[in-house]
C-alpha cells in the first residue's frame, strides 16, 4: 500500500477584494492558496457554527507563523503594497510542472507574457499546451504568479480563479507597478 503524505495542517481564509482564499500551511511552509466561490467571511463562519466547529477568523495571534506572514504579505499585496512575496512554500506537482511554476515566479510584477514566451524561456518551445496545463494546476495563487500569463494575441486565457479575477489582478499590479 502507498504510503498517504499529509499536506497540509493549518487552514485559514481570507477575504480579499475578489473574493475569499482557502490558505493552506503544513507548520513550516505554506501548501496551497485557492480563491473560494461565492463563500465570504460571514457565510464561512455560519457554516463553522451550523457544524459545532470553532473558528477564530479575527485573531491573527493564535496562528502557526508561516500563516500570519502570508496573511499579513497577502492583506498587503491587496493593498497595492506588497510586490513579491518572502515565504516559504511547498508543492507537489511532475517535475515538468515544478519548472513552469519556477518560470512563473520569473515575471516581473505588472508585466505578463505569453504560453509560448513562457514555453521558449523553459526551453520547451514546443510544450505551450503542457504549459497551460502545468499553470492550471498551481496550487498558490497569487503567490506563484500564473495570472501573468496570457494568449499570444494578448487576450486574458484561462485561469482557475477566473477570467475575471485575472483581469483584477493584472490591472492591479499595473496600478501599483
Amino acid at each position: 500500500m502507498k504510503e498517504l503524505k499529509r499536506l497540509y495542517t493549518d487552514l485559514v481564509y481570507l477575504e480579499t477584494p475578489i473574493g475569499v482564499l482557502e490558505i493552506c500551511g503544513n507548520g513550516r511552509a505554506i501548501t496551497c492558496i485557492l480563491f473560494l466561490e461565492d463563500l465570504t467571511k460571514e457565510s464561512y463562519i455560519n457554516y463553522i457554527e451550523k457544524n459545532n466547529y470553532k473558528a477564530n477568523c479575527d485573531n491573527i495571534e493564535e496562528l502557526p507563523e508561516v500563516m500570519k506572514k502570508v496573511m499579513i504579505q497577502l492583506e498587503e499585496y491587496c493593498k497595492g503594497e506588497r510586490k513579491s512575496f518572502q515565504i516559504p512554500i511547498e508543492f507537489e506537482g511532475t517535475e515538468f510542472q515544478k519548472i513552469s511554476w519556477n518560470q512563473l515566479t520569473k515575471i516581473p510584477y505588472g508585466e505578463t507574457i505569453s504560453y509560448k514566451e513562457q514555453a521558449m524561456a523553459m526551453g520547451r518551445e514546443k510544450s505551450v499546451r503542457a504549459v497551460g496545463a502545468a499553470n492550471g494546476k498551481n496550487r498558490l495563487s497569487i503567490i506563484i504568479p500564473c495570472h501573468r500569463v496570457i494568449g499570444s494575441n494578448g487576450k486574458l486565457t484561462g485561469y482557475a480563479g477566473g477570467v475575471d479575477r485575472k483581469a483584477w489582478l493584472l490591472e492591479h499590479e499595473r496600478k501599483y507597478k
